[in-house]
């Protein structure tokens, strides 16, 4: 193994740097000049220059799909950027002293950081808030670490303590003690219950998470273990220490390869292709033992919650003015953030099927428009018992007579519900978007809500305070539902519902009163108060589905975060 390049990345000394892990191609450092400058592999030139920091900047961490990165500072002070956008997007303030450690929630809108202050904060990117703080360490927190299915978080410190925390309860869920000097590192096996620390003891740790006990343990470091890394396949563990890379394996504990580098004291590691260097022999990595491993897996997230950034305050901006985001190589910039090719960085903006109110309304059903003859094709059996095709054509009526034999009682139900659905167009064509959901609640048939609700959530800024209180009572029956589609049109209009208007609600209710007479403000205070009342009791049933295994497991667990102040 040989350096393949070196680069002069600051103009004072590099306090911290961090591989991005999807890709394997990105690079952030951070420097005692207080930037933070994000770099291609291979390419020798810094793409972008983020300053806004005033004290040195002590650690750094990409987001899963490397468009937003985060910077701890010396002072205490966490910043947010956008890659693709090339600007700040938040300013964190909150511990006493340096950030040593920083990462993003699987789930995308949280991140935690930990301090030389010894605490632990879990941070809602969006409400430019600290939802938790986590208190048990005694020390610096040198690592954090979010499960895959984002239900825990594990942190290493300079206390020689691993602790694994449960972020839903908000309490320690158990503590690892075997190390004997600090924890440098901690990391997540992808896949299985496990979790690898690293440590200036010169050992890396393996520990089971449904026993809580260690099940291997490397003795044969020759330096302080400073990285480790699994393979995303998870079938085997990579550790970095000054100047050597091992790759161990577990059950039974042992090493596969050595490799003696000349990389001094390694700070990150990332995997761009799946190869391993073997007794000078180029060798496929081992095929993962995923499926035949009795150990329990992770029911990863099913949803993604990057959610919608809303944009900066008053405050925000008064803070984060002197934060930018420079842009020092345009060209790479480009082809990394901002590519023409068919394949992008992230999702092409979906055009959205509905409209808003007034511009376009409801479909027409396709049963009342005219259309080809319909060919249907019947098996026939002739007189040597061997079937052959016989096709022949008919019209719409009696293409439609056909299909509808044996399912009447569907067909009665789906008239009903056509005629109803109707009745909502036609009030939904005046833009009357209130009017449309009271008259959808009052037919008493949820599937007829779920409709209305389904097109709502395609255009969140449909969505008023007044919404909130007429529809909420249906969201819990929906929430409640043996149907699955029911069930999940419940748990993303509740989602929106707490994200646009949790922070007003909230705020309108522990506001002070006003003086005189303000009847808008007393009207809002009303709603509110309703609204707060309908969400305490969702609060009891998204608790008890977080609890359940299933299909909507991971969505409940994000509701329930959500749902945090509430309880």
């Amino acid at each position: 193994m040989w350096c393949s390049e070196e680069i002069v990345a600051h103009s004072s000394n590099v306090s911290s740097l961090v591989l991005g892990k999807a890709s394997g191609r990105l690079l952030a450092t951070g420097g005692e000049d207080c930037r933070v400058n994000i770099w291609a592999v291979s390419k020798p030139n810094c793409i972008m220059s983020l300053t806004g920091h005033t004290s040195p900047v002590e650690c750094i961490q990409f987001n899963s799909s490397e468009e937003r990165v985060v910077a701890g500072s010396q002072s205490g002070s966490l910043r947010l950027w956008d890659l693709e956008a090339a600007k700040i997007l938040r300013t964190l303030m909150g511990h006493k002293a340096s950030v040593c450690s920083l990462d993003f929630h699987p789930m995308g809108e949280y991140l935690a950081s930990g301090s030389v202050d010894s605490n632990i904060k879990l941070w809602d990117v969006r409400r430019k808030g600290c939802v938790f703080r986590y208190k048990g360490h005694t020390q610096a927190v040198r690592c954090l670490a979010f499960s895959p299915d984002g239900k825990w978080l594990a942190s290493a410190s300079d206390d020689s303590t691993v602790k694994l925390w449960d972020l839903i309860a908000g309490k320690m869920i158990t503590e690892f003690k075997s190390h004997t000097s600090a924890v440098n590192v901690v990391q997540f096996h992808p896949n299985e219950y496990l979790l690898a620390s690293g440590s200036a003891d010169r050992t890396v740790k393996l520990w089971d998470l449904e026993k809580f006990n260690m099940i291997g343990s490397s003795e044969g470091e020759t330096g302080v273990v400073r990285s480790i890394l699994f393979n995303p396949d998870g079938s085997c563990l990579y550790s970095g220490s000054e100047n050597t890379l091992r790759v161990y394996g577990w059950e039974p504990d042992r090493c596969f390869d050595v490799v003696h580098v000349g990389w001094g004291k390694v700070s990150d590691l990332a995997i761009m292709s799946v190869i391993w260097l073997i007794q000078d022999k180029l060798i496929p990595a081992p095929t993962s033992a995923l499926g035949t491993t009795l150990r329990r897996n992770y029911e990863r997230p099913t949803t993604s919650c990057t959610g919608q950034e809303r944009s900066p305050s008053s405050e925000d901006e008064k803070e984060d003015k002197e934060s930018s985001a420079e842009i020092t190589n345009p060209e790479d910039y480009k082809e990394i953030f901002q590519p023409r090719s068919a394949i992008s960085r992230t999702p092409p903006k979906r055009t959205e099927p509905f409209a808003a109110p007034l511009e376009h309304s409801f479909s027409e059903s396709v049963l009342e428009k005219p259309g080809p003859a319909v060919k249907i094709v019947t098996p026939v059996i002739d007189r040597v018992g061997f079937p052959f095709l016989k096709s022949s054509v008919m019209g719409d009526e009696e293409a439609l007579a056909q299909i509808r034999k044996g399912h009447d009682t569907m067909c009665v139900m789906l008239t009903s519900r056509y005629k109803n659905l109707d009745t909502v167009r036609s009030v939904w064509a005046s833009g009357d978007v209130k009017t449309s959901l009271d008259s959808a609640v009052s037919m008493n048939d949820l599937s007829i809500v779920v409709d209305v609700l389904n097109i709502i959530n395609l255009k969140p800024s449909l969505w008023k305070l007044d919404l909130c209180t007429s529809i909420l009572t249906q969201i819990e029956e929906l929430l409640q539902s043996k149907y699955e589609s029911y069930v999940q049109t419940g748990c993303i209009s509740l989602k929106l519902i707490l994200k646009r208007f949790w922070p007003l609600i909230s705020d309108t209710l522990t506001a002070p009163p006003s003086v005189g007479v303000d009847i808008t403000r007393e009207e809002r205070h009303r709603k509110c108060k309703a609204c707060y009342k309908q969400l305490k009791n969702l609060s009891n049933v998204v608790k008890n589905r977080a609890e359940q295994v299933g299909r909507h497991g991971s969505t409940f667990k994000e509701l329930q975060l959500l749902m945090a102040p509430l309880y």
